[in-house]
């Protein structure tokens, strides 16, 4: 059975540039990692490596969490940078499928130490282990390790990527190969078969409810269910997501002055918003900005889809009527128009 070692060492003999460090120059540890999991779900190792090519000009990212028993990557995502929203998006979507685990470990970049995922850390009581790479503790994060496995396994495929759908696809072939290939770790831990998923199993954390995990991440997340034309409403403002998922949950990620509505960890729709952190209540959304996506309607969408020609419409709740009044009253506009130009 070809493993992931054994694909590793076959690229180092076929690809000169591959450095190929004199075992000599790396000293022998005879220590236990301090965090080496003895059950799933124990340590999640959570990182962010930026590609070595570029999509017009920009070098996205790529952002995994990986279970440190298993080695299985519970959830991934890309982006064209490492931000706290990316991470925070794939940490929900993590414990959506498996749980909350003990422990986190990441480095100690802006978008793991962040104040807003330190605060969902906390809400999920989970113990968040920065560790700093600059000193050395490179080898305590195996995700870091890991993206050693990405780049050469899949970075050619990578390389043939010239659409953020073509990353994103590719990307989501590279964990499922990965998860479903044999590991030389596993393979030393005597797990028979040394398979990450069938290692992984059935196993899970803390479990939340779908609404209470909603709740451990409300000041960023709000999901929402599209209407059958791709629309969503949030607090009065209604607005264009996409059209090829209707009646479908959506999550709403709210971060600065930016609200990206999101599906299984595909940004589908961004626009600028203003959002009040005292009333937890967004106060204006407009200039939207829509991706090509593997979600997208083959029939096209039904509105302009530019953020020059995007519409947002503002709906303000009603007052209740107190009381029966004989007098007409004048009929009132449905919608406001918000213009976004």
């Amino acid at each position: 059975m070809r493993t992931v070692e054994r694909i590793m060492a076959l690229n180092r003999q076929v690809y000169d540039d591959i450095p190929q460090r004199p075992l000599q120059d790396t000293p022998q540890d005879p220590r236990p990692h301090p965090y080496r999991a003895t059950t799933p779900h124990a340590f999640w190792f959570i990182d962010g490596r930026k590609m070595d090519f570029a999509i017009e000009g920009v070098k996205w990212w790529s952002l995994i969490i990986l279970d440190g028993y298993s080695r299985t990557m519970l959830a991934g995502a890309v982006a064209p940078t490492e931000a706290s929203w990316v991470a925070l998006m794939v940490l929900y979507t993590a414990c959506l499928r498996y749980g909350v685990p003990q422990a986190l470990i990441a480095d100690s970049g802006g978008a793991f130490t962040s104040n807003e995922f330190e605060a969902v850390c906390t809400r999920l009581q989970i113990d968040h282990k920065p560790m700093e790479s600059t000193k050395g503790e490179s080898y305590l994060n195996w995700m870091e390790t890991h993206f050693n496995v990405q780049r050469r396994l899949y970075d050619y495929q990578f390389s043939l990527s010239t659409t953020p759908l073509e990353f994103e696809q590719a990307h989501q072939a590279f964990m499922e190969l990965y998860n479903t290939t044999a590991h030389q770790g596993l393979l030393k831990d005597r797990c028979d078969p040394p398979i990450p998923l069938v290692v992984l199993g059935e196993a899970k954390g803390r479990l939340y409810t779908p609404e209470e995990l909603t709740r451990k991440f409300s000041r960023a997340l709000f999901p929402r269910t599209t209407n059958p034309y791709g629309c969503v409403t949030l607090h009065s403002y209604h607005f264009y997501v996409e059209q090829g998922v209707p009646q479908t949950q959506v999550l709403l990620w709210v971060y600065g002055e930016q609200l990206r509505a999101v599906l299984d960890n595909v940004v589908l729709a961004e626009y600028h918003c203003r959002y009040d952190w005292r009333t937890r209540t967004v106060t204006e959304i407009r200039d939207g900005i829509f991706y090509p996506t593997r979600f997208a309607s083959p029939q096209g969408a039904l509105i302009p889809l530019t953020p020059q020609e995007s519409l947002v419409l503002y709906r303000p709740r009603t007052r209740r009527r107190q009381g029966h009044k004989s007098v007409a009253t004048q009929q009132l506009v449905l919608f406001e128009s918000v213009r976004t130009g």
